[in-house]
């Protein structure tokens, strides 16, 4: 089937694909990229309806005009701007602003972070203040400079984040807010949100899921007379910490470090640990680069950092096989999950198989890649796949 992106969509529901299911799968074996005589570029990919969609289809909720996230009114109009060329913001990632999973403490994102929580206000004596209702729109600025991000690298690029104008972006990482906190004179802290990626969709990629950040900062005196210099001091103070708790969320497993590259950390680590015959990567840390704190007024300390996924641990923990059903609304997923009760789990609910269907269309010699992703989940869902 051969259809003009324009007919789009009513070509995807004579297909039968629309309206029958939220939930289908974009195969990238079969994803093509080929020259026409009269037009630029075809692509061709198959779809499923996969076994992880409930039978019936129930409509989409309405989309908020105006959320309040951290006691701030964010309307629709301040984050998706159709008149605006550097906005680039769909209708379908605002949708997920002020969801906030993992401020839900009986869902499995929210009893994670409660549980990450009780380990740093155990082990430090509730010294870490917690942030996990900041707004998701950041300045360029606080998302990429303020963590010394170079000026030419590819997560800058509108094919990649989510630009609400040329100045203001979805953060990406839940690191923009690390230089305001310290300027503000935070030593410890941890910030959890969500945050947004343009990404293609599949059983580990979703261009929207949640981070939480750690930061501790130390003063001259905690390492003069330790014997070692500053740097290493907070190295060994980080992987310490980390490590207390891997142990507290997995038990007693075999880990190890592994050198690695952030442009915000020097050194840089990434904490693996053996868990089910695997080695799973946890977290990435390292010792703050001290351009960083030199910024923030703080040129005399030393500091250590270190960021984790909640999904890519949740996943692992409650043996939950996709990402997009952390957004399920149904019962059979929902009910599952109680607070406080880390690694219960998931009982897969879906007994029916995928149906695969192929389809192609034109597209103009401009159109990226996550543009196409995103025309195809704005007309079927957010939950299509590229495999």
């Amino acid at each position: 089937m051969l259809v003009h992106r324009s007919s789009f969509s009513q070509s995807l529901r004579m297909a039968g694909l629309l309206p029958h299911s939220p939930l289908l799968k974009l195969s990238s074996s079969s994803l093509l990229r080929r020259s026409h005589p009269s037009v630029p570029f075809l692509y061709s990919f198959s779809l499923s309806f996969s076994s992880l969609a409930a039978k019936k289809q129930h409509k989409q909720p309405p989309i908020a005009a105006v959320l309040e996230i951290g006691g701030v009114k964010i309307a629709k109009d301040d984050v998706v701007r159709e008149s605006d060329p550097s906005n680039n913001v769909p209708d379908a990632i605002f949708s997920k602003l002020g969801l906030q999973l993992h401020r839900r403490d009986n869902h499995p994102l929210g009893i994670l972070k409660n549980a990450i929580f009780d380990y740093f206000d155990t082990s430090y004596s509730a010294k870490f203040v917690k942030f996990d209702d900041l707004s998701p729109i950041v300045s360029v600025k606080e998302n990429f400079d303020d963590v010394l991000v170079p000026a030419d690298h590819v997560s800058r690029s509108y094919n990649d984040t989510y630009y609400v104008d040329a100045q203001n972006v979805l953060r990406c990482h839940t690191s923009a807010h690390q230089a305001e906190l310290l300027r503000k004179g935070h030593t410890h802290f941890l910030v959890t949100g969500d945050v947004y990626r343009r990404d293609s969709i599949d059983s580990t990629h979703y261009p929207v899921f949640h981070q939480m950040e750690g930061v501790r900062v130390f003063s001259p005196d905690e390492w003069l007379g330790s014997g070692v210099d500053a740097t290493s001091y907070a190295a060994s103070d980080l992987k310490k910490t980390l490590e207390g708790l891997a142990q507290h969320l997995f038990g007693a497993v075999e880990m190890r470090w592994v050198d690695t590259y952030f442009p915000f950390t020097n050194p840089s680590f990434e904490l693996e640990i053996y868990f089910q015959d695997n080695w799973l990567e946890v977290l990435g840390c390292g010792v703050t680069e001290q351009e960083i704190l030199k910024r923030s007024g703080r040129e005399d300390s030393v500091a250590w950092a270190f960021g984790l996924g909640l999904e890519r641990l949740a996943m692992v923990l409650f043996d939950i096989p996709d990402i997009r059903l952390f957004w399920s609304t149904d019962q059979r997923f929902t009910s599952q999950f109680s607070e406080g009760k880390l690694g219960v789990k998931f009982k897969p609910y879906s007994k029916f198989p995928p149906c695969y269907k192929d389809m192609s269309f034109w597209i103009s010699d401009a159109f990226t890649e996550n543009n196409l992703c995103e025309v195809v989940r704005g007309i079927a869902g957010d939950l299509v796949e590229e495999a």
